[in-house]
Order: C-alpha cells, then sequence, then structure tokens
C-alpha cells in the first residue's frame, strides 16, 4: 500500500485551518477573560475537545482519508456530526449566545429550526440526501458545493443537538422522559441511510470506484501540482479491502458511534434525572422535618401554657 505521505505536508495537515481554528480559539479566550460573566474550567475544557475533533475530522490526515477510503468518511461524518455540536453548544458560554441572539433574525430563525421535530427531519433529511449516490458524487467533486453541503450539515447537527443540551434563557430544553424520545428518535431516522450503505451488494459511489471521479474528488484536498507528479490508480493503492468491504464497513462504523454516543448521552440523561429526583425528595423531606418541628413547638407551648 501506498503511504499518505506521498501527496505532502500541506495535503496531510492543513495548516491554514488550523492557523484558522488557532485563532478561534485565541479569539474565544479573549472574549471569556475580557467579559464580566464567568466561564468554567469545564466549558473551556469543553471548547478546547472540540476544536481539537473538529482538526483531527477536517485538518489532519483523517480528512484526505476520507477521500481515499469511504469507511473513513464515515467516521470523520460521525465525530463531525454527532461529537463535534453538543461540545461546542456546552462549551461557549450562553451569554455568548445571548449577545448573538440579540439580533432578532438570528433569534427568530434559530427558534423555528430547533424546534424538536423540525431539527430532527432537517438533521436526518439533509444527511440521507447527502449520501444518495448521485449527489454524493456531485458535491464531491465540486469544492464550492461540498463546502456548502458540509456546512450545512454541520449547522442542522447544531441544531439538531439544540433542544438536547442548551443552557440559553429563553430557548426551552427537553425534559427528561421527552430527551430520551427524542434520541430513540434520531437513532431510528437515521438507519434507513446507514442502512442503504450496509446492505448494498455494489459499491455505490463513482467517487471511490471510478478512477476519474476519485481524482477529481481528491483534487478538493490535494493541490494540483502534488497530484500532476502522481501516477495514481484508484483507491486501491491505499487499502488492502475491497471497495465493498470498505463501503459496508464506513455504515457499520457511523452506525456503531451513533449508538455510543446516544448512549453516553442517555447515561447522562439518567444521572441528571436521578440527580433531580434525590434533590426533590430531598426537599420534601425537610419540609416535612421542618413541618413536624414546627407543630411540636406549637404543642409544648400548648402544654406549657
Amino acid at each position: 500500500m501506498m503511504p499518505l505521505s506521498i501527496f505532502g505536508f500541506e495535503a496531510m495537515w492543513s495548516p491554514y485551518f488550523f492557523s484558522f481554528l488557532v485563532l478561534v480559539t485565541i479569539a474565544y479566550f479573549w472574549l471569556v477573560n475580557r467579559a464580566k460573566e464567568q466561564t468554567t474550567t469545564k466549558q473551556k475544557t469543553l471548547f478546547v475537545t472540540a476544536i481539537v475533533l473538529l482538526y483531527i475530522c477536517k485538518g489532519s490526515p483523517v480528512d484526505l482519508l476520507g477521500h481515499l477510503m469511504f469507511s473513513a468518511h464515515m467516521t470523520q461524518m460521525a465525530i463531525l456530526y454527532l461529537m463535534v455540536p453538543p461540545l461546542l453548544i456546552k462549551g461557549i458560554p450562553s451569554w455568548m449566545f445571548e449577545a448573538l441572539f440579540r439580533i432578532q433574525i438570528i433569534r427568530s430563525t434559530f427558534a423555528f429550526f430547533t424546534k424538536p421535530l423540525i431539527a430532527l427531519f432537517l438533521f436526518n433529511g439533509i444527511f440521507s440526501l447527502y449520501h444518495v449516490p448521485l449527489i454524493f458524487d456531485v458535491v464531491k467533486t465540486n469544492m464550492w458545493l461540498h463546502a456548502f453541503m458540509t456546512i450545512a450539515i454541520f449547522i442542522a447537527a447544531m441544531m439538531m443537538w439544540w433542544p438536547l443540551v442548551n443552557d440559553v434563557r429563553g430557548f426551552p430544553t427537553l425534559s427528561g422522559l421527552k430527551k430520551i424520545g427524542y434520541i430513540f428518535a434520531d437513532g431510528v431516522l437515521l438507519t434507513p441511510a446507514c442502512a442503504l450503505i450496509i446492505f448494498a451488494d455494489t459499491p455505490l459511489y463513482a467517487t471511490y470506484y471510478d478512477p476519474a471521479a476519485w481524482i477529481n474528488a481528491l483534487a478538493l484536498c490535494v493541490p494540483q501540482t502534488t497530484l500532476a507528479s502522481l501516477e495514481l490508480s484508484g483507491p486501491e493503492m491505499f487499502s488492502s479491502m475491497s471497495l465493498l468491504h470498505d463501503q459496508q464497513l464506513g455504515g457499520v462504523l457511523m452506525k456503531i458511534i451513533q449508538e455510543i454516543v446516544y448512549g453516553v448521552m442517555l447515561f447522562f440523561i439518567f444521572m441528571e434525572w436521578y440527580r433531580k429526583e434525590r434533590n426533590e425528595e430531598h426537599v420534601a423531606s425537610q419540609s416535612r422535618l421542618c413541618g413536624e418541628h414546627f407543630f411540636g413547638s406549637l404543642r409544648v407551648l400548648s402544654i406549657t401554657s
């Protein structure tokens, strides 16, 4: 198998994207350190984690592998849309969102598209549409369409996660039982796209089985001068798996990562629910003790008088 290093440093490590993310991180810490509102260490850690995962997905060799192997592409999608958005939402302090939502058109648009049913169908609909073979092959070979689709699905993913994890005033968060139902519905809606990929008996995407289409897709992340100097026949040069097995593995990985992420989310929901129940029981117990103490004091007073 050929090593990825033949594509050069720029294709493997995306220094421009790295610089952009560094600037975003510097701006974040500059804002939170100047603000009167407090930003917790947990929020800062979650934000940095999201930025690191974002770079791994779109700036590291994982992005290049996504053009060579469909399984890498689906792993990239799973991390980018199922892990990064909730970390960003929890990592960005509420006052930043509130400042953004002072712009009425942004607030109104966000409030509409983050309604649970709309958010669910928007994300899963765009994600599934993107993986229709005809659309996928067109998008993967056009730089502007690829950038637009990546950003569109990411925004839809942010809106999908919003009802589950946001803490912003004026934007309701789902209750415990509704959160569980929401997560299960999300898993069900994503299943058809994964099933199409897993159970297909032939390779679906020309950008992985057609050498000409594959080279055009590869040009989105590898400089033309580098590509011109290489003799490439297809993705089989970089993987020992057949195209069909690679495709099926991609669908399986997407579903497995989804189940792990949603399982972790369900765990935190149950823990939050448990703590809330314990707190309510504690408050009820304290109220009962106070009541007993109060009436006991009255009885003592009545006896002594």
